[in-house]
């Protein structure tokens, strides 16, 4: 069996294409330029007749929704809709927390067990905690890497706009790399620091699991993380399809 697991973010739509349980490909497709057209040049329709969504874009949600019923004949399952994630949560407001941050919580849960930080360097960072009776807790949210670039230069009248790269140096030596140094080290001391803090709450064998667009940059000066994985959205909800199908 084929299944796509789609996981759609604010900066792109990531597509893992699944052969049982085992990731065999993955794409992307940037979320501002959607096209039918673009998402029938990746994949061949055949591959996506079996398919899941997590989302964060409402609009992108039903129009690939509606763009995969027309090029396979059949309506993706939506996480949150027609999968809920069986994990129980403890925000004061369930429906307020994003439906990839708990499916990041369960696929860390089920791959490393409890208890669990996950960090997501996405569009915004994310942090999840999942306690040793696997409950979700909640977490914090943080402005991204690129967003915090986009900021100084927008709101200042003098700094430049800075593409988004390792610094050449820990003490910048230039504006550009004081800028990276700044956000590059200021975001893996902070990643550190929160990951010390969860654990005195949940426990000092919390493993720290990242993940994210950025994660292959910003994990290289973090010291607090146990494991990198840039694909544990897509295993999550490759796990959730595939515990509905077999219930």
């Amino acid at each position: 069996m084929i299944l796509t697991a789609i996981d759609i973010g604010n900066t792109s739509i990531t597509f893992g294409v699944f052969k049982a349980t085992s990731l065999i490909r993955t794409f992307n497709i940037r979320s501002s330029g959607y096209t039918l057209a673009k998402l029938k040049a990746k994949i061949p329709a055949k591959m996506l007749r079996d398919a899941v969504i997590c989302s964060v874009v409402p609009d992108l949600t039903k129009r690939l929704r509606g763009d995969l019923r027309v090029l396979s004949g059949k309506a993706p399952l939506i996480i949150g809709k027609d999968i809920k994630v069986p994990i129980k949560n403890l925000y004061r407001k369930p429906k307020q927390v994003g439906q990839d941050r708990l499916v990041n919580a369960y696929a860390a849960l089920c791959i490393y067990g409890a208890p669990v930080i996950v960090v997501d360097f996405g569009t915004a960072i994310t942090f999840d905690v999942i306690s040793r009776r696997e409950e979700y807790l909640g977490g914090m949210i943080i402005p991204g890497i690129k967003i915090s670039l986009e900021a100084l230069n927008q709101r200042t009248a003098l700094l430049p706009k800075v593409r988004l790269d390792a610094p050449n140096d820990f003490i910048g030596r230039d504006t550009k790399n004081s800028i990276l140094s700044g956000v590059i080290y200021g975001f893996g001391s902070l990643t550190d620091e929160l990951i010390m803090r969860i654990r005195k709450t949940v426990g000092k064998d919390a493993r720290a699991a990242a993940t994210g667009g950025h994660v292959n940059l910003i994990s290289r000066y973090c010291r607090r993380l146990d494991e990198v994985d840039t694909r544990l959205t897509l295993k999550g909800l490759s796990m959730l399809y595939f515990n509905k199908k077999n219930t």
